[in-house]
């Protein structure tokens, strides 16, 4: 029998991300030295406190069907964490609690999208922004970042992608796969240009917001333009900053009509997130922060050290990241060249296919994010393995002819 299946997956890959890790999982399991720097996983676990308060739900019978947008308790503490970190007061109705970030996005792109809405994404881009805005028809419309701008976004880069068919602008920042951290000018100047277009809707992804180098601060654009607030999604999660990424915990603040529809999609789709995981959530949020300035502490250390090992590699370049947990290093000058294992690089997917299968380090290639020729490597695992990777990329690149 013929089998069909909905055009809107037509053309539809799994994320990058996910796929470099699968191929490094198969090498591994054949007994290959493999070093996994693909996933954006920080390798700290979830703070006992946090766990604790997870077993204490689970004894007490929190284990009951969930509302679908979240339970009180999780969602008084978001509002305190958007009161006390960010400056934003969300009620109740205007706060929602999603399985992961992801979820956010998927709910608000659902509710908002029409087949030939634009949907405005700088690159690079976290690979599932453009993904999900096509699987309901969007187009998505891509604003380039320069590196030697630290891949910042411009405003009038902004003004110059909107038009009346946009949608939605996506900002990421602190950025994923970059690093990159807009100031509070930045923002201002983008808010001067959205002034301009009433009918787009705001995503501002900030999971990586506590994630930040050398005395950068990170800022929500929600309390710097509060005039443009009822148009904003802001956008959180426990993933990255507490080592949460299995808890599967994310959520957002906006307008109390956007968040009802969003409620709607979700309550169709996965319903409520587990209430254990909601428990713990809460706990990590409510909970102090030293172990987050700790965990932070230690990624910028190994950023440093991660850059300087790879500005020292010929042929390579790389922009010092000011926030989130990676590198993003430029492989330009190695392309048009073979590699010792006989394999032409013509692409940076081809350099970082070339270097799992003969140095065996997983990393993505910059094309998953819509700005080529790059690598990302993720700085959220041990230094010995990152050390270890980096002296692999050397002698990789070494061997280039």
């Amino acid at each position: 029998m013929a089998r069909s299946f909905a055009h809107r997956l037509e053309g539809l890959p799994a994320p990058a991300t996910i796929e470099m890790a699968r191929r490094a999982r198969e090498l591994r399991a054949e007994g290959r030295p493999v070093i996994s720097l693909a996933l954006g996983e920080p390798d700290f676990p979830t703070p006992p406190a946090v766990v604790e308060a997870a077993h204490a739900a689970a004894l007490a019978g929190q284990t009951k069907y969930p509302p679908v947008d979240g339970t009180p308790a999780l969602k008084a503490a978001i509002a305190r964490k958007f009161a006390r970190e960010n400056g934003l007061d969300y009620a109740p109705d205007e706060i929602m609690v999603s399985n992961g970030g992801k979820q956010v996005i998927f709910n608000a792109f659902m509710a908002t999208l029409n087949p030939g809405d634009e949907v405005v994404v700088p690159t690079p881009y976290w690979v599932s922004y453009p993904l999900i805005a096509r699987m309901f028809g969007a187009v998505p419309v891509f604003v380039p970042c320069r590196e030697e701008d630290g891949f910042r976004l411009d405003a009038e880069a902004v003004a110059a992608a909107l038009t009346p068919k946009s949608r939605w602008l996506v900002l990421n920042f602190p950025n994923n796969p970059t690093g990159a951290v807009l100031a509070a000018e930045d923002l201002q100047a983008i808010a001067a240009v959205l002034r301009q277009y009433p009918d787009v809707w705001i995503l501002s992804d900030e999971i990586y917001e506590h994630l930040v180098f050398d005395g950068v601060r990170s800022a929500s654009l929600a309390a710097l333009a509060p005039d443009l607030k009822d148009r904003i999604i802001t956008l959180n999660g426990v993933s990255k900053a507490y080592a949460m990424t299995g808890w599967r915990v994310g959520f957002a603040g906006g307008p109390k009509d956007l968040i009802a529809a969003m409620r709607g999609v979700q309550g169709n789709t996965t319903s409520g997130v587990c209430t254990i995981a909601q428990a713990a959530a809460a706990a990590a949020l409510d909970g102090p922060a030293d172990l987050v300035r700790e965990m932070a502490a230690t990624y910028g250390q190994r950023r440093q050290k991660v850059v300087d090992a790879l500005r020292r590699i010929p042929g390579l370049t790389c922009a010092m990241p000011e926030g989130a947990f990676y590198a993003y290093p430029g492989v330009a000058g190695c392309l048009g060249r073979t590699s010792a294992g006989g394999a032409r690089l013509e692409t940076d997917n081809d350099f970082a296919l070339a270097f799992l299968d003969e140095e065996y380090v997983a990393t993505v290639p910059g094309s998953a994010f819509g700005h080529s020729p790059y690598l990302r490597l993720s700085c959220a695992t041990g230094e010995a393995d990152l050390m270890e990777a980096c002296q692999r990329l050397e002698r990789f690149v070494g061997n280039l002819r």
